[in-house]
């Protein structure tokens, strides 16, 4: 809680003017007369100090300067963002999402890299180790690494956090193009249904199911 005026219990304090100007050491009673010379308040900013510092100001305009601050701060504050990958994850969306993790670090969120391994993924886990590494290479203007790459479960994950406003620079783009592999809201259970690389053999099952076609179509064929 704030005091002012007669609120303020320390015997001696340091006081600063409206301007920011020291006035010195003196006792509260002497400090107060002066605030109030001036048609002012005398408000106890720093409460901790030996001598605690006061400052002699509008106390109404100091009120709503300090909860403007407040609210400014809150609509700023931090929030993690999530962005998930494969280990077969291609440039085409390699570059979509990086251009997200880009547009989140620009609005000053923290952003949490996940590569999920599905299948035989499992026994090459130092690929998504690879993947992140080259994630925190390009993104190297855009943020610095909160929590270095690590392994949990079947994930490997890690967050890096934005870099100073006038620091950023962004090399990716958000292309209108759609991703090719599933969105990154797809469930945990989704992903773990499988125990298949679907990346690699849904297009081989495609091209066998059509020469399986294309055999039975050329068997009546040959019988005419």
């Amino acid at each position: 809680m704030t005091r002012i005026n007669d609120r303020i219990r320390a015997p001696k304090v340091r006081v600063v003017n409206a301007a920011g100007e020291q006035l010195g050491v003196m006792s509260s009673r002497d400090a107060l007369v002066k605030a109030k010379s001036v048609g002012l308040d005398l408000v106890e900013i720093s409460g901790q100090a030996d001598p605690p510092v006061c400052k002699i100001i509008d106390y109404g305009k100091y009120k709503y300067t300090q909860a403007k601050l407040k609210k400014g701060k809150s609509k700023t504050s931090t929030r993690m963002k999530e962005v998930k990958f494969r280990v077969g994850t291609g440039d085409h969306d390699y570059n979509i999402k990086l251009g997200r993790a880009e547009t989140f670090l620009e609005g000053n969120h923290k952003v949490r890299f996940v590569l999920q391994f599905r299948g035989r993924e499992n026994a090459h886990k130092d690929l998504g180790f690879v993947v992140l590494k080259r994630i925190i290479e390009d993104l190297k203007p855009m943020a610095a690494v909160d929590q270095a790459p690590r392994l949990n479960g079947r994930a490997v994950a890690m967050i890096l956090s934005p870099l100073p406003a006038h620091q950023r620079k962004r090399n990716f783009q958000l292309y209108h193009g759609e991703l090719i592999e599933d969105d990154d809201d797809q469930s945990e259970d989704e992903d773990s249904d499988d125990d298949v690389d679907v990346d690699v053999i849904s297009s081989d099952e495609g091209s066998e199911e059509k020469s399986d076609s294309e055999e039975k179509e050329e068997a009546p064929k040959a019988e005419d």
